[in-house]
């Protein structure tokens, strides 16, 4: 055991450590390579059906695009020149200026303090030992004043980002599209809120740990060079340039990862959302061990590139510590070194042990914080390769949001060809038909009506229908009757004819399960109306009672506590009370045409008859899904879809064989 120890010297143990990181190091490598190469090899297929599915994804490296897209995207956040965030750059740049001004002046502080305490005088110490205390507030306020402009001026980012990105977002029907039409964004949701915030704190942070370093530089350089000549600064620069593309080079697969796991995280949010969203439909169907697989099998997918992410940025870390600051310390040593170890030196050949050290420890610390400044631009690197990665999520929903809000979207399409007996096949151009607004009219003039993705259900659709005019349509599950009101709606793009028809204002819809909002009772009843826009049509609450009776609801307001009283209306409210309050809304809107989708299928029969006949009494034209028999008498024509692309549109008589139940 001594014959052992006596080899355990400083030397071999640095030694001996040194090899087993290299070591462990090396296996982590390779076990990385393993677990890439397996993941290749069993998920090849997969990521080839990807790849068509989604096409190609944007890149996120540090180049000219990404210049280009962060300087597209600062423009929105700093709009003009004098704004609230040019104030508080300016904050933080002023504040910059001062923090390293103190930095230099606590680097001299502290070396005459030393050198007092090495020359024994008491005066000295105790006057600088004062001085230091001194200005101990005045360092403090503005070390506080930064962080107070940087979490300001992170807000501001992300107030401003966040109301461009909505009000593309919430502008006509995009937030539809995007998720109905569209297939290039998966979780919206996901980069409206965590990755903006992410991407507004990214920026800043750069900005901060940028201009700070830079700044350091500059300074020390002016100072180190009359201290120590330029030679020893121009070196530290060389090593930064040099070493700065190096790393870069290495750390390109940062951004590439970065999406990926913002891709991950929001699929990992959404198969929870939607565990919660449909919690009821599941527990009839037993089907929590399924759901269970579902979000295991998801996590496990983002767990295992965040191990993969990890190990990366662990083998990046270990030569980034190596490069940005170990060596760079040697480089340091050396170039400080130089006019000391100098013997002709002439700034130094008259120099007293006192000065030589005080002279040595004013240099040194200089040139340490140069180096570390040198390094945190090395470092800083790495976080830009990360924001890369935000940038180009945050470029692509912007380039979807425009895209959508010019008519355009991108959607995997059905194939279009036909059977041989088809004379021709139809042109599938979303936006190429034409949409006239006209009051009291609706009519489709050979419209052809296709899915989004391009499933044609009827190739010619011809019809007219003016106000006061109560249309029945009915027909098998899929055969076209959503899509028909979706057309109608324009959300869904026309790829052809001419459809005549009332603004949108002028068209309302009613559902089976009707969306009930957050809010007062007075608000489920006028929505999407506020309580300004309901005072500027001058109705009052009492003729919103009066809409609350026509369907039956009238004790509704006083068992809920008076229209101001705030519930959560989706679980509050019966399926036929929301049935009935959605048709309080349609008395409150009065539109020239109403599209009725199975939304009184809980009402009793009598309560349906009223409301029927109180729309016709004021003039509200219906187009019905419904398979009620009673409710024929109520109609005046017929639209029935035999799924097969056929339908047949005619006025009801007493000849008329009803169907339904």
């Amino acid at each position: 055991m001594a014959a052992y120890s006596k080899y355990l010297t400083v030397r071999h143990s640095a030694i001996a450590g040194a090899t087993a990181a290299a070591c462990a190091l090396l296996c982590l490598l390779n076990k990385r390579r393993a677990a890439a190469q397996h993941g290749k090899r069993s998920g090849k297929q997969a990521l080839q059906n990807n790849e068509q599915k989604e096409g190609k994804k944007e890149r996120a490296m540090v180049d000219r695009v990404f210049i280009a897209r962060i300087c597209r995207i600062l423009k929105i956040m700093v709009p003009r020149t004098l704004c609230k965030e040019t104030g508080y750059l300016l904050l933080i740049a002023v504040m910059l200026v001062v923090r390293t001004y103190c930095d230099i002046w606590m680097i001299q502080n502290g070396t005459v303090i030393e050198s007092a305490i090495i020359g024994r005088s008491r005066k000295d110490f105790k006057k600088y030992l004062f001085n230091f205390i001194a200005a101990m507030p005045a360092i403090s306020l503005v070390n506080n004043f930064l962080k107070y402009g940087l979490n300001e001026l992170k807000l501001c980012f992300r107030v401003r980002l966040t109301r461009y990105l909505y009000e593309e977002y919430l502008k006509a029907y995009t937030y539809y599209k995007m998720g109905n039409l569209d297939n290039r964004i998966a979780n919206p949701d996901q980069l409206l809120t965590q990755d903006v915030e992410k991407f507004c704190n990214s920026v800043v942070d750069l900005y901060s740990n940028l201009s700070k370093p830079f700044l350091d530089i500059v300074l020390y350089i002016f100072k180190l060079t009359s201290a120590i000549g330029a030679q020893g600064p121009a070196s530290m620069m060389a090593y930064l340039i040099i070493s700065g593309f190096f790393l870069t080079r290495l750390r390109r697969p940062i951004g590439k990862m970065t999406i990926i796991e913002q891709k991950y995280e929001g699929e990992y949010r959404y198969v929870n959302s939607r565990l919660i969203t449909n919690s009821e439909e599941i527990a009839f169907y037993n089907g929590n061990l399924r759901e269970k697989q579902t979000i295991h099998k998801t996590f496990r997918k983002l767990v295992e590139h965040l191990h993969n992410f990890i190990l990366f940025r662990f083998s990046m870390g270990f030569i980034d510590t190596i490069i940005a600051k170990y060596l760079a310390t040697v480089v340091g040593y050396l170039v400080v070194s130089r006019p000391f170890l100098n013997l002709a030196d002439p700034r130094h050949q008259n120099s007293t042990h006192a000065e030589l050290l005080e002279d040595y420890y004013q240099s040194g610390r200089m040139l340490l914080r140069m180096s570390q400044a040198l390094g945190r631009i090395v470092l800083a690197g790495r976080e830009m390769t990360r924001l890369a990665g935000f940038t180009a999520r945050i470029t692509e929903l912007m380039q979807v949001l425009k895209d959508l809000n010019s008519g355009k979207y991108q959607r995997t399409m059905v194939s279009q060809e036909k059977d041989a007996d088809k004379k021709q096949v139809l042109p599938l151009i979303p936006g190429s038909g034409e949409i006239i607004n006209t009051d009291n009219l609706i009519k489709f003039d050979h419209v052809p009506l296709v899915t989004p993705n391009g499933d044609i259900l009827i190739e010619d659709l011809n019809f007219e229908v003016r106000s006061g005019a109560n249309v029945l349509i009915c027909g098998p599950n899929g055969c076209g009757k959503s899509s028909l009101f979706r057309v109608l709606g324009e959300l869904w793009p026309l790829f052809g004819g001419r459809l005549t028809k009332p603004v949108r204002g002028k068209l309302f819809y009613v559902p089976q399960r009707p969306y009930m909002t957050l809010g007062t009772l007075r608000d489920q009843v006028i929505y999407p109306d506020t309580l300004e826009d309901q005072r500027k049509k001058g109705i009052s609450d009492q003729v919103l009672k009066e809409y609350l009776d026509n369907v039956q609801l009238g004790q509704i307001l006083e068992r809920e506590g008076g229209w101001d009283s705030v519930q959560d209306w989706m679980d509050v409210l019966s399926g036929g009370e929301k049935q009935r309050m959605a048709m309080a809304r349609l008395f409150y809107h009065k539109p020239q045409f109403a599209i009725l989708d199975e939304c009184t299928s809980a009402v009793s029969v009598d309560v349906e008859g009223y409301i029927y006949s109180h729309c016709r009494k004021v003039g509200i034209t219906l187009f019905t899904v419904s398979h009620r028999k009673s409710l024929w008498k109520h109609h005046d024509f017929y639209l029935h879809m035999d799924g097969r692309g056929n339908y047949e549109f005619k006025k009801i008589t007493e000849d008329t064989v009803e169907f339904g139940s």
